[in-house]
């Protein structure tokens, strides 16, 4: 199996759990170049808050890096506080919880998240 095709293995068995939990999600996805992230509600059908470094006041300096994902993460934070969400279920889609997957939940644990 190519890796990619284990990740998205990886990322269905959790996403299956927090769906029978019937939580809010934080998915996260990452490409080489940039950082995305958005809050979904339990069964997935709407998004509640999204933040990426495509954003215009995210989008200066490089947007690979950890400091991006810190500065996503406070981002989608503060939206999903202002859309009234307080607890979420963090969905890494079946990336390791590392470096910048890493940077950006804790980012968003400080701004105010709980999971």
């Amino acid at each position: 199996m190519s890796a990619n095709t284990e990740r998205l293995r990886r990322a269905r068995k959790v996403r299956t759990k927090i769906r029978e939990l019937g939580s809010t999600r934080l998915c996260v996805h990452r490409t080489p170049r940039h950082m995305y992230a958005q809050i979904t509600t339990a069964d997935g059908s709407q998004v509640i808050a999204s933040a990426s470094t495509l954003d215009k006041d995210l989008r200066t300096g490089a947007t690979g890096n950890v400091d991006a994902a810190k500065k996503v993460g406070q981002l989608v934070a503060e939206r999903a506080k202002a859309a009234g969400v307080e607890r979420v279920a963090f969905d890494r889609s079946g990336y390791r919880y590392h470096g910048r997957v890493q940077a950006l939940a804790d980012a968003a644990r400080e701004a105010g998240l709980q999971f």
